[in-house]
């Protein structure tokens, strides 16, 4: 088993400042019925409402206005405006959402004379400004008045009654499931969006600018190993050249134990409240927990983060085998520091119950107490390592030290007494060095192991 040191706090911490909405004008509206999109616990509206609220702050209420609705649109995407002037007629630069009107007028996501910010938001309105912010604004530009025609009657509308553009934007909107099929009903007549409606939307801006939740799929797909294999068999041990140099001398004056290398390129992204993380090196392993999950009626997202583990390796532990999963070389003062191939396994739980179910799991069929200890999955560890980025009952909490290049990072556990000589360590190998240190909660087995008060 590695020494581990892993993960980082999972926000990615949203966009900018700014956007805005349109001003075109429909002729009509229309209908259907509305149905339920179940995933666990929650609909796939509330899923985006849990996501915008954790990750952006994005709160919508059900009286939501043109232009707050502008400046969420904004808040999702990248980017500042380049300039700071206006063609609108009906807006002034003391305004609330200014900014947000430029940067999406700059961006071809807003046209018209006027704004109109104050006005209620329309479904049709709060549809075509989703659109264009998701990237399919020349998509739209591709439909035939035949293939709008073929979209809207879904809505029990038709081109005829939208202005060109509007009408090809809205077909695209349904096509591509932005306005899933329950919220139809809202296009049926003039009325004011819903808030599970904006929150539909402003979750597929962020999925189709890829800003949402990456993973496999749910533990009860049935293709779902499939992927697993898939993902564990085209992973690498991760090389950072840049990263090691200062890793590796920390390594050489103790000043840590063991390093992890990651992809931030991987991160799963899940609601830190119902996500957790846990590490291994086994494929067989990750299968075996994905069933042991699977017959405890437990659900989760999953998402494989390939990682690798680096550690000290001794010379009385013999010759070591290399191979493409581990690998063992001589660094500068002697030492031998041995790379692990291993992977982070994110899971993202339908319910606050099931996340601390987990814990149970795994101590009952997935840590080691014993040496012949029979009912445990494969490869169980004598300390399994879960973690998660918000405090659980029976969790200890402990850091993780990180510093980034580009994509990669290396991260180092460590209790959180050590973690001002560690980040003053780091500074004394190279003082333009920046460590970020964030807390977080790990189970006892494996705290004890990190402050080395017991292997079990």
């Amino acid at each position: 088993m590695s020494i581990k040191i892993k993960h980082r706090s999972s926000s990615k911490l949203a966009a900018l400042v700014i956007a805005a909405t349109i001003a075109i004008a429909p002729l009509a509206a229309p209908a259907t019925t509305y149905a339920s999109i179940n995933s666990g616990n929650l609909t796939q509206s509330e899923q985006y409402q849990t996501f915008l609220s954790t990750k952006y702050q994005i709160n919508v209420n059900s009286q939501l206005t043109k232009g707050q609705y502008i400046q969420y649109v904004a808040d999702l995407l990248p980017g500042d405006a380049n300039s700071s002037t206006l063609a609108f007629t009906d807006v002034a630069s003391t305004d609330a959402q200014y900014a947000a009107i430029v940067e999406l007028n700059e961006k071809g996501i807003l046209s018209g004379a006027t704004v109109s910010a104050k006005q209620q938001l329309e479904p049709w309105v709060a549809a075509i400004i989703a659109v264009r912010a998701s990237g399919l604004k020349e998509l739209a530009l591709t439909y035939t008045t035949a293939k709008t025609d073929a979209a809207l009657k879904k809505i029990n509308s038709s081109s005829a009654q939208w202005a060109p553009h509007v009408a090809q934007e809205l077909a695209v909107a349904i096509d591509n499931e932005l306005i899933p099929e329950q919220y139809y009903k809202e296009f049926s007549k003039k009325s004011v969006a819903s808030s599970e409606l904006i929150n539909t939307l402003l979750g597929q801006i962020v999925t189709f600018n890829g800003q949402y939740k990456q993973y496999l799929g749910s533990s009860q797909d049935a293709d779902i190993i499939a992927e697993l294999i898939a993902a564990y068999s085209t992973s690498d041990i991760i090389q950072v050249n840049d990263l090691q140099t200062i890793v590796n001398t920390a390594l050489e004056k103790d000043i840590i134990t063991g390093y992890n290398f990651k992809d931030s390129r991987f991160d799963a992204n899940f609601v830190d409240e119902y996500a957790l993380t846990y590490g291994h090196s086994d494929l067989k392993h990750a299968i075996q927990l994905i069933g042991l999950l699977r017959s405890e009626g437990i659900e989760a997202k999953v998402q494989f983060e390939p990682k690798t583990s680096a550690f000290q390796y001794l010379i009385e532990w013999g010759e070591p085998t290399q191979s493409d999963t581990y690998q063992v070389k001589q660094i500068a003062n002697g030492k031998y520091v041995a790379y692990s191939k291993e992977y982070d396994l994110k899971l993202e739980f339908t319910s606050l119950a099931d996340k601390a179910k987990f814990q149970d799991i795994i101590n009952a069929y997935a840590k080691k107490d014993a040496d012949d200890e029979q009912g445990l999955i494969y490869a169980s560890w004598w300390q399994p390592l879960y973690h998660s980025n918000t405090e659980l009952a029976d969790y200890e909490s402990v850091s993780n030290n990180t510093i980034s290049l580009g994509n990669y990072y290396a991260q180092t556990f460590s209790l959180n007494e050590e973690v001002e000589e560690i980040v003053a360590g780091m500074k004394q190998v190279n003082p333009d060095v920046v460590v970020k240190t964030n807390q977080f909660w790990v189970n006892k087995a494996f705290f004890n192991y990190l402050g080395g008060k017991d292997h079990k």
